[in-house]
């Protein structure tokens, strides 16, 4: 009886997937969903330092799922190379698109992420109404940054699933340019 052979590379893929439909998926949830919701229910500051919370731990996915990304890449390009022609190999696109992800998000995370929680901070600590004002000026201009990023870097994340599907289910057309 000839024992059947598992196809990492599906599992991969499947895996992959599922991590880039968790990165896209769990920012929409938060701004259709879970951001309305906390402000309707709870006043500027706790749902400031709630929301703070929400968006570490996705901040943390986003991490470890770029981790599970670079580590299947790093194999499939081991395994199939750079070769268009091969529906797991790894294109120049992925690897870009990849990178952009790691230096976004290691700029959230890193830098400004850390950077906005002190400012935020300073916001909510503010006593007079002059000091509030000058505080949350500093704070919200540092958001929006940090709120442009985590837009941009999901237009990575699904720029990388658009890629990976259309070359898995239209493989010729990987070859064609």
């Amino acid at each position: 009886m000839e024992k059947k052979r598992t196809n990492w590379s599906v599992i991969g893929f499947f895996v992959e997937m599922c991590a880039l439909t968790f990165w896209v998926g769990g920012l929409v949830v938060i701004i259709a969903i879970v951001i309305p919701a906390v402000f309707n229910s709870f006043g500027m500051e706790p749902a400031g330092r709630f929301l703070r919370r929400v968006f570490d731990g996705y901040g943390y996915l986003n991490a470890g799922i770029l981790c599970i990304l670079s580590l299947l890449a790093f194999l499939r390009y081991r395994t199939y190379g750079q070769d268009p022609a091969r529906i797991f190999s790894v294109t120049p696109v992925e690897w870009w698109l990849l990178g952009g992800m790691v230096a976004v998000t290691v700029g959230i995370l890193g830098i400004l992420g850390p950077h906005a929680v002190a400012l935020q901070e300073q916001a909510f600590e503010a006593i007079s109404k002059d000091q509030k004002e000058v505080a949350y000026g500093e704070f919200f201009r540092v958001h929006m940054i940090v709120r442009a990023l985590h837009l941009v870097n999901v237009g990575l994340a699904f720029s990388l699933f658009i890629l990976k599907l259309r070359k898995t289910l239209v493989p010729h057309l990987a070859t064609d340019s």
